[in-house]
């Protein structure tokens, strides 16, 4: 009988002591990632890798994915791929990116449409990395990118009143 209340005492104390850990690196975690994120605008200037073509994005937390406007959009289904071409304000290049598949967007004005999404390489500030793009005619939208949540994830803050607080430094891709 006491062996049985010594081993569910030594499994409390293994267990809150195991709790108390976890704990301990959540909260380190956590403190980490608010320190080390990095306060952007309202608007950014982006740019587009390998190419290194600066383009002008609206930050938006209210989007869940980033678009890109994109001409001439086409797939080409035996490669699996879509081409389109960047806008003039944006080099005016002719791109190939493999097809990750579709999403159904809906608008701020509640208009619904299917759009194609690739991975794109992107720098913001000193920050490179690849994020899901939906691609769109965004020729009537005052910018040419909206960065949505999907890009910012957890590494940035977004202060609404201020805006170009990164400045674009274009270098070469992280992974060629």
């Amino acid at each position: 009988m006491e062996s049985r209340k010594h081993k569910l005492l030594v499994l409390i104390v293994v267990l809150l002591t195991a709790g108390a850990v976890t704990l301990t690196v959540v909260l380190v975690h956590s403190r980490w990632v608010t320190r080390h994120r990095i306060t952007i605008g309202a608007i950014e200037d982006v740019v587009l890798l390998p190419w290194g073509v600066t383009i002008l994005a609206r930050v938006d937390t209210g989007a869940t994915t980033t678009a890109l406007d994109a001409r001439e959009i086409k797939e080409l289904p035996a490669k699996k791929e879509i081409e389109f071409r960047l806008p003039e304000q944006c080099g005016g290049q002719l791109v190939r990116r493999r097809l990750r598949g579709w999403r159904q967007v809906t608008s701020s004005d509640g208009t619904s449409e299917r759009r194609p999404v690739v991975n794109m390489e992107f720098q913001l500030g000193d920050r490179q990395f690849n994020a899901q793009v939906t691609l769109a005619d965004r020729s009537r939208m005052k910018f040419p990118m909206l960065l949505g949540r999907n890009t910012l994830g957890n590494h940035y803050v977004v202060d609404v009143a201020r805006t170009n607080l990164l400045s674009p430094k274009a270098t070469e891709p992280a992974n060629p």
